[in-house]
C-alpha cells in the first residue's frame, strides 16, 4: 500500500515538470498575404564633429575692456596742393557757334581730419565710436561698431569712409594669403543728379593678409595690404539753351532741319568722370587686439563737370597715418549756471 501511494506521488511530481507556466501567451498566427514587420530602426549615426581650427588662420578682432578705452589720432597731410577739377575736352559750343563757359563744379567732400577716433565699451558691452576733430570747435560725431570696427550706425560721407578703412577688420577667419573687401563707399551713384548719365562703373575692394609672424609675448602680428578703387565715367547734359533774344525766339523756334520739321535748339553734352584710389598697409596685433601701425594714401581726380557731391573722399592726393594715444579725449565742455 505505501508502494503504490508513494508511486502515485511520484508519477503526479513528472506531470507538473511538464505543464507550460502559468501566464505564457501563445503567438497569433499572421493572417495570410500580410508582410513581416520591418525590422527596428538604425540609431541615428553621431552628429558631425566640427572641424577643427585651422592654426594657419587668425581672427583679427578689436579687444576693448569696459573702462579701458582706446585712442587713435588719424593725421592727414596734402601732397601738393588741393587740384581742381579738369577738363576733359574744350569747352562746348552752342549752336550758334558761341563758346559757352565751363560749368562750375560743386564744392568737393570736406576733408575728414586730422581726427582722433575714441573707441569703447559700454555698460552693455556694445562698441562706440567718437570721430574728434584736432584742433576745432566741432561737435563730435558718434557710431556703434561690431566687435570688429563695421560701422553700424552713423557718420557720412567722407568720415565714414575713413573710418571704415582704418578700423574695419575681416568678418572671418584670415590667413596668409586671403583677401576680403571693406564697407566703402567712394562714389554715391544717388548724388549723381539728373543731368549725369553714367557708365559703368568700375570697382576694386580689396584687403589681403600678407603676412603673420609671431613677435615677443606670444604676441602675433598681421600685416594687412590695401587696394580699392572706383571709377565712373558718362555725360553730362547741358539746359536747354534760350534763345539768343526775344526777337529772335521765333524765328529760331521757326527754323526746319532738311525733313521741314523744326530744329530744336542745341543741348550741350559734355564728358566727365572721377577715379579714387587707395592705398595702404597696416600692421596689427592679434593677441593685444590693435594697430601697432596703419599708413595709407587717398588719391581722387574728376575731369569735367563730374557732379563732386556725389565723390565721398577729398579730391587730390592725401597721405593718412594712424598713431595711438595714450589719453582719451575730453568732452566738450557746456557752461554751468552761475551759484
Amino acid at each position: 500500500m505505501k508502494q503504490s501511494v508513494f508511486g502515485l506521488v511520484v508519477a503526479l511530481s513528472l506531470t507538473a515538470c511538464k505543464e507550460e507556466p502559468r501566464g505564457k501567451m501563445e503567438p497569433i498566427p499572421r493572417p495570410p498575404g500580410m508582410k513581416d514587420a520591418p525590422p527596428p530602426a538604425e540609431a541615428a549615426p553621431a552628429a558631425a564633429a566640427e572641424p577643427p581650427v585651422d592654426p594657419s588662420k587668425v581672427v583679427l578682432r578689436w579687444k576693448i575692456a569696459q573702462g579701458a578705452p582706446t585712442s587713435y589720432r588719424l593725421d592727414i597731410e596734402r601732397s601738393g596742393g588741393a587740384p581742381a577739377s579738369t577738363e576733359e575736352a574744350a569747352p562746348p559750343k552752342s549752336a550758334k557757334g558761341k563758346e559757352k563757359p565751363a560749368p562750375v563744379a560743386a564744392a568737393t567732400a570736406a576733408l575728414p581730419g586730422p581726427v582722433t577716433y575714441f573707441m569703447e565699451r559700454t555698460d552693455s558691452g556694445d562698441y562706440r565710436l567718437r570721430v574728434v576733430p584736432v584742433g576745432g570747435n566741432v561737435d563730435a560725431d558718434t557710431a556703434t561698431l561690431s566687435e570688429r570696427g563695421f560701422v553700424l550706425d552713423g557718420l557720412q560721407g567722407a568720415t565714414r569712409n575713413t573710418a571704415t578703412l582704418v578700423l574695419e577688420l575681416p568678418r572671418d577667419p584670415v590667413g596668409t594669403g586671403d583677401a576680403w573687401s571693406l564697407g566703402t563707399e567712394l562714389i554715391l551713384m544717388e548724388a549723381l543728379g539728373p543731368q549725369f548719365q553714367a557708365g559703368q562703373p568700375e570697382r576694386s575692394n580689396r584687403v589681403k593678409l600678407a603676412s603673420l609672424t609671431p613677435a615677443d609675448g606670444g604676441e602675433q602680428v598681421a600685416t594687412l595690404e590695401y587696394d580699392i578703387s572706383e571709377k565712373l565715367a558718362g555725360k553730362v547734359r547741358g539746359k536747354e539753351e534760350p534763345p539768343t533774344s526775344p526777337a529772335r525766339a521765333e524765328e529760331e523756334d521757326a527754323e526746319a532741319d532738311e525733313s521741314g520739321r523744326p530744329r530744336p535748339r542745341a543741348t550741350p553734352e559734355t564728358s566727365a568722370s572721377a577715379e579714387v584710389s587707395i592705398t595702404g598697409r597696416g600692421e596689427f596685433l592679434v593677441k593685444a587686439g590693435r594697430w601697432r601701425s596703419w599708413e595709407g594714401t587717398v588719391t581722387s581726380v574728376t575731369k569735367g563737370a563730374f557732379p563732386t557731391a556725389a565723390l565721398q573722399v577729398p579730391t587730390g592726393a592725401l597721405k593718412l597715418r594712424l598713431t595711438a594715444v595714450e589719453s582719451a579725449p575730453a568732452p566738450a565742455p557746456t557752461a554751468q549756471p552761475q551759484q
